[in-house]
């Protein structure tokens, strides 16, 4: 009697683990990244935590053409998002040489944007950022280079896209952001990949990683 009973309880234990744990294709499916240590996380639409998945935060910064953009420009869509300034001597050519190869790729793909924030706003100004667009070859409408208040910038870099690595281990505020990473974001506003922008094995792993996206619908 003993044993049936702990035979009955052992599988309502696996019944409500796996009810609450329910399998993903870990293959052909992105995880999600709820922190800034990056941990990745397959987490199903049955599950419990679903809806409490991290999101990007709202936010309203200014474009090279000197509009508004806002999370809400990019509802809907999957896009990749970096940090950068104009007069960095170092990385930053990469990134934006790494950044223009996928917009190149997605040009007439409605659903694939970029999105690069300046870490020093009150150097890159509009007319600045319009300049190194041009320079660049930055299709407007399709890359948004954005400026806005220093505190916001930082603020979504680090708490929302958790692209302030020095800022997890110190916590200090008065830190200056620079990242090589970029950030995959889909179509929910939610961090499915993280990439050195630096490398180009990186950049061919995060297109296949759109792939896998566009299938999500």
């Amino acid at each position: 009697m003993m044993k049936n009973l702990l035979f009955i309880l052992a599988g309502v234990l696996l019944l409500s683990c796996a009810k609450s744990n329910p399998k993903v294709d870990q293959e052909n499916t992105l995880p999600f990244f709820n922190t800034p240590q990056f941990t990745p996380e397959w987490i199903a639409e049955t599950d419990d935590n679903y809806d409490a998945i991290h999101k990007i935060p709202d936010f309203t910064f200014i474009n090279q053409e000197g509009k508004k953009v806002s999370n809400k420009d990019y509802q809907g869509k999957i896009y990749i998002a970096d940090f950068f300034f104009i007069t960095c001597p170092g990385i930053c050519p990469i990134l934006e040489k790494n950044m223009s190869k996928i917009q190149d790729k997605y040009k007439n793909d409605k659903d694939i944007l970029l999105l690069s924030h300046t870490v020093t706003p009150w150097m890159d100004s509009v007319p600045e950022l319009k300049k190194y667009a041009e320079r660049n070859d930055v299709i407007s409408g399709k890359w948004n280079l954005v400026t806005g208040n220093k505190d916001e910038l930082y603020n979504i870099a680090r708490n929302g896209y958790f692209a302030d690595q020095e800022f997890t281990e110190t916590n200090n505020a008065d830190a200056f952001i620079h990242s090589e990473n970029f950030i995959l974001i889909d179509k929910k506003g939610r961090i499915r990949g993280v990439y050195n922008g630096t490398l180009p094995i990186e950049v061919d792993r995060l297109i296949r990683h759109i792939g896998l996206l566009k299938k999500e619908g």
